[in-house]
């Protein structure tokens, strides 16, 4: 270990990358500094510089997570468009991230019901609940979806759309493609009969 350089080109990257490849192949309990420190080619007190202990690693890894399924809802958003073809964009886009990201996505999950969970780590999924808010006011401003506090609402598509994505993940997408729209039928129009 004497041999090991304590410093790296962006030591902080490489360690997150190594934790999420650690993580989809093997699990969170497999992540280890002394691991990711040896894995990077630096010495085992390396990684101390940027994460005090595995915890404050696994919330960096959610925050980027968070951050990374934001930046995919932003891309997908189609702001112009009425309320079931934003509803159906996000959709696509969450369950793709679920897709190609199953065990970060549980971690991300997992880490906010931490006691110590970071205000970054809120503020991160705060963030991703206004992306969804959003075309649910407009959703009501245009009369296309019912008056009510919009935040419920929102929990309510979140939650069945990570439902529909974590039952979904373990199977070929386009088994399931031709099913989101009519996911995303029923949570605009309801389940009872018109």
């Amino acid at each position: 270990m004497a041999g090991r350089p304590y410093h790296h080109g962006d030591l902080r990257a490489v360690l997150l990358a190594g934790a999420e490849r650690t993580l989809a192949d093997r699990g969170p309990a497999a992540i280890s500094l002394r691991g990711l420190a040896r894995e990077a080619g630096v010495s085992h007190a390396a990684p101390g510089r940027h994460f005090k202990d595995k915890g404050a690693l696994l919330d960096a890894l959610a925050l980027s997570g968070f951050q990374r399924l934001k930046a995919s809802l932003d891309r997908a958003d189609v702001e112009d468009a009425d309320t079931g073809t934003r509803f159906l964009a996000l959709a696509r886009a969450y369950v793709d991230f679920t897709r190609a990201n199953g065990a970060l996505l549980d971690l991300m999950y997992a880490r906010k019901h931490e006691s110590d969970v970071t205000d970054r780590l809120i503020a991160a999924i705060e963030e991703l609940l206004d992306i969804v808010l959003a075309p649910i006011v407009q959703g009501q401003h245009a009369g296309e979806i019912v008056q009510g506090d919009a935040k419920s609402i929102a929990y309510t598509v979140v939650s069945t759309l990570h439902g529909f994505a974590s039952l979904t993940a373990d199977h070929s997408g386009e088994e399931f493609d031709g099913v989101l729209p009519e996911v995303v039928h029923h949570l605009l129009h309801g389940l009872a009969p018109r």
